[in-house]
């Protein structure tokens, strides 16, 4: 069984309710998402050939949904996420330095492991923006989790106005912390469960570097050589007490440049990747440099309304033996 063990939930809201509040954050964050990062929406693809090195190969390991066009007698894969569209279309849409887009994104991972925070099912904000190379910092990657995190705290706030059975705070101080710390800190714990240990700690937590080797020869987690640089990306996790853990909520970083694009595509044994249009357009200096992430809605909609399992937020299909396990614990899904 892969459901987490939850104590004494009880659902705060009416199924009506749940809707209304799902639309209220969703807008709510968004808005203040785009405001605070200065973003403008824009319409992003569904799938996408394989052959354009456009899909997010995420861990490496996952498989894309694909399928055969019947007019155009190719394949295309339902995306991943747009972690890479997103960059070529800044430099197609000729967005200025320090602007950029966000877009609603939906996706099918069909290797993922449900449970309470996982669906097959993905929806997201995937933004980007246009930087500079004296932006390829750590300050300046802080001073955009902190924007977000300002954007998540005042969407908590309007939703508690609104429904007054909701009680959670977020904490809009944010404790940074890389990686290598992390492992020095807690050198006996599990990648997940060091996250947690230091979310319980410190309440909002940014873990940054994640992708290359430790000292221990482990990454902390996977991350794809081709998007985030492995020095300069990182999550946002919260202590969330209704399920008794860390709750990642997005997965974000400064985007690769020609030097760490060869040096992890090396590392991962992917040179032939700078075969693709977006590789060579990186190598090539077509393509502008960025920061970008992805945001979970359904994740967002589950903390906002403090929920225990994301079918609570959004329609989706789940294991007979996690849809009996729910049922007995109460748990009503979309």
């Amino acid at each position: 069984m892969s459901i987490f063990e939850t104590k004494n939930y009880v659902d705060k809201l009416s199924v009506i309710d749940t809707q209304v509040a799902i639309k209220l954050a969703k807008d709510t964050f968004e808005h203040n998402l785009a405001k605070n990062l200065d973003l403008t929406r824009v319409s992003a693809p569904l799938f996408v050939y394989p052959e354009t090195g456009l899909n997010d190969n995420l861990n490496g390991v996952e498989r894309p949904v694909s399928f055969e066009i019947k007019d155009t007698k190719k394949t295309a894969e339902i995306v991943h996420s747009l972690a890479k569209w997103k960059r070529m279309a800044l430099g197609k849409y000729g967005f200025a330095y320090q602007k950029g887009l966000y877009t609603d994104m939906n996706a099918i991972r069909r290797d993922e492991e449900m449970d309470n925070l996982h669906s097959i099912y993905v929806d997201q904000w995937d933004w980007e923006k246009v930087i500079l190379e004296k932006d390829r910092n750590l300050d300046y990657l802080k001073e955009t989790v902190r924007k977000i995190v300002k954007a998540l705290v005042a969407t908590k706030k309007v939703i508690n106005k609104e429904f007054p059975s909701l009680k959670l705070q977020f904490e809009e101080d944010v404790f940074f912390i890389t990686t290598e710390e992390l492992l020095k800190k807690y050198p006996n714990l599990s990648p997940k469960e060091r996250e947690s240990a230091i979310c319980k700690e410190k309440k909002t937590v940014f873990i940054i570097g994640i992708g290359d080797k430790l000292s221990n020869g482990k990454e902390h987690d996977l991350r794809a050589p081709d998007y985030d640089d492995w020095q300069l990306n990182g999550d946002i996790f919260i202590w969330y007490e209704p399920l008794n853990m860390g709750v990642e909520l997005s997965s974000m970083g400064i985007r690769v440049n020609k030097k760490s694009l060869l040096s992890q595509l090396e590392k991962n044994n992917k040179m032939e990747r700078l075969n693709y249009p977006f590789h060579s357009g990186i190598m090539n200096d077509q393509i502008p440099l960025s920061i970008g992430g992805g945001i979970g809605q359904s994740r967002i909609c589950l903390v906002m309304l403090e929920k225990v399992h994301i079918g609570e937020v959004q329609v989706s299909v789940w294991k007979d033996e996690d849809l009996a396990a729910l049922e007995k614990l109460g748990i009503k899904l979309l």
